[in-house]
């Protein structure tokens, strides 16, 4: 991003702080909606990375989607919350584990613009930086390979020896193939071996085992935030009698770690691996810039009072001892001592009074004959350029759909920077922004769909991509439905919406949307579950078949085909028809292995041998 673009012409009023001092303590602007996220962006144009640590987790997700979208030039990662209450007896999620792993070693090495941190994650004690460094390896195409060696490898760093990878943390060996998904990747790696030399290192889709795209090397990052080989463990026992009073032969948690298991919540005894432990700021540059956003100090005001309500109340375990908080986590004077020697940003809490203004009430108002007067008398009325945001690309075509039965016709738009180097004067996209803003200054206004359905705002969470497909087509208003339109039931499947009705049953006049299923059936559905239907997205609306209430003609096709062992073990190999079996669909058997017909048996040719080193799946 040259410094000549558009986006960095964007809030000039930042450029001051962009040249302040270690010590100095600075007070941005306000700003509104997703203004924060164009702001942080825009502070992180330099040479200098930039911490922003924020009042809650979910601040920081929005913020790394928003950035991701606003600057994509930008390299921002999140180092994400554990996302369990302090001294849960439940691990974190892999993944999580994974994107911290791969978060600490980016910062470490400086090769992060900015890094996103929740107040409370800033306050745990980490492993030290000198951890990262000596369980982190690399394998490069072309390299000699001892395979012996590398299962060691993978062994002290935690790694998981299965039959097939599946997530983070997991290694396979068989023959000359090696499948590896290390920490921080976002996709496992498929090595192939001519002898102990790498031939070639290949991404994979752990669903279809279908290579993506070959690689020239592979990082591997330890598989978990403390060292469970032998002399972890050896530090771990010593640390954990001269702790806690007692037997520690009757702490399951001391015999697990004894044995080389992790049990389930070994992370917050994470103190007693090391003979000191880290905080954030030992990964961090010492010229980086924090930025406290929002509420900070209340935050961590907060997480305080829960952790020693926490400890007070499963303190008295003796089978289960626990840290004192003061070895887990920083105290809020400890954190703010460390802040003293650097540059200092706070974001105001209050939006109002700064260059990035909210937008007004521009809400679709459906009972109106133009349910797009408020949005339309903004356009009018405002003298500068607006993009409007969708949630997905079919939310996308459904708003230009419902503009256009309004006489509103917006551009399409492919992003951010698309849109500033246009002079469209309405145009129409999809982004991650969850709140839109209006920046005055130069002349222009983002709408999402949280300012025109402020009715039926859905909070932003991560959503499983299973979900997707659904999301396309949800509905935000009324005002987009039309009487004959198709739709879909979540439950019922294929009906036709015919319009609104009034009923009182018992609890005043409420409103149902009547759908019209076949045979004439009807189904009530209350404005208040719009969630559930769905716009039908078939090609032709007028011809749709409609499903029959009761008759379970939508539930069948919905169900999950019983799983098929997709790829075979090499046990199986020599047994295997010259051909590998055709896929199994849910027309075949519904037996859980694949397994040849007696008649296959009787006429098929000699087997044939697969090498290790030749998958016989295709690529």
């Amino acid at each position: 991003m040259t410094a000549s673009s558009p986006f960095q012409a964007l809030l000039p009023a930042l450029d001051a702080f962009s040249r302040a001092k270690p010590g100095q303590r600075l007070d941005l602007p306000p700003v509104a909606g997703s203004g924060d996220a164009l702001a942080i962006a825009r502070l992180a144009g330099g040479k200098r990375m930039l911490v922003v640590v924020t009042a809650n987790p979910i601040d920081a997700q929005r913020l790394s989607d928003e950035i991701a979208w606003l600057a994509p030039g930008l390299r921002a990662h999140l180092l994400p919350d554990w996302e369990t209450l302090p001294y849960d007896s439940f691990s974190p999620h892999q993944d999580l584990i994974s994107e911290r792993l791969s978060t600490l070693y980016a910062i470490s090495r400086g090769e992060a613009d900015i890094a996103l941190v929740p107040a409370s994650t800033a306050l745990y004690r980490l492993a030290p930086p000198a951890f990262l460094a000596a369980y982190t390896f690399f394998l490069k195409q072309g390299e000699k390979l001892d395979v012996d060696r590398l299962r060691a490898q993978m062994t002290v760093a935690g790694y998981a020896h299965v039959t097939q990878v599946m997530s983070p943390g997991e290694y396979s060996v068989r023959g000359g193939l090696v499948d590896l998904y290390p920490m921080g990747a976002a996709l496992p790696y498929r090595i192939d071996l001519f002898d102990d030399e790498v031939e070639s290192i290949k991404t994979f889709d752990p669903d279809t085992q279908r290579t993506v795209f070959p690689v020239k090397e592979v990082r591997l990052l330890p598989a978990r935030e403390f060292p469970m080989d032998e002399t972890g463990r050896t530090r771990f026992r010593g640390r954990f009698r001269e702790t806690f009073e007692g037997d520690p032969s009757r702490c399951m948690v001391y015999k697990d770690v004894s044995n080389g298991i992790a049990p389930a919540g070994i992370e917050y005894y994470l103190p007693l691996f090391f003979d000191e432990t880290a905080t954030l700021f030992d990964y961090l540059p010492d010229s980086a810039p924090i930025l406290l956003h929002r509420d900070v100090p209340g935050a961590i005001e907060a997480f305080w009072k829960d952790a020693r309500s926490r400890h007070q109340l499963l303190g008295g375990d003796k089978t289960r001892p626990i840290l004192p908080p003061e070895q887990l986590f920083l105290s809020d004077e400890a954190f703010f001592v460390a802040l003293k020697e650097r540059i200092r940003l706070s974001l105001p809490v209050s939006p109002l009074g700064g260059p990035v203004e909210p937008l007004p009430d521009i809400a679709v108002e459906r009972k109106a004959s133009d349910p797009l007067h408020r949005f339309k008398a903004f356009c009018a009325g405002f003298s500068g350029r607006v993009l409007v945001l969708a949630e997905s690309a079919g939310r996308q075509q459904t708003i230009a759909e419902y503009f256009a039965e309004y006489a509103l016709k917006p551009a399409a738009n492919a992003d951010f920077d698309a849109f500033l180097a246009s002079d469209a004067r309405l145009a129409l996209g999809t982004g991650p922004l969850a709140a839109g803003f209006v920046l005055p200054e130069a002349g222009f206004a983002v709408v999402t769909e949280s300012e025109l359905y402020a009715a039926t705002a859905r909070t932003r969470t991560r959503r499983d991509s299973r979900k997707a497909a659904t999301m396309e087509g949800w509905l935000r208003d009324l005002s987009e439905l039309k009487p004959n339109d198709p739709v879909v039931h979540s439950s019922h499947g294929i009906g036709r919406y015919m319009g609104l009705v009034h009923m009182d049953l018992g609890e005043g006049d409420t409103e149902f949307l009547h759908l019209e299923y076949a045979n004439g059936d009807k189904l009530y559905v209350p404005v208040s579950q719009l969630h559930v239907i769905t716009r039908y997205a078939g090609a032709d609306p007028e011809a749709v078949h409609l499903h029959t209430l009761g008759s379970g003609q939508w539930e069948r096709p919905r169900r999950k085909p019983p799983s098929r062992c997709a790829t075979p073990p090499p046990s199986c190999w020599p047994c295997m028809p010259s051909a590998p079996p055709a896929r199994a669909t849910s027309s075949t058997s519904s037996s859980t292995t694949w397994k040849p017909s007696p008649t296959a048996l009787a006429s098929r040719k000699p087997p044939t041998r697969w090498p290790p080193s030749m998958p016989w799946w295709p690529t």
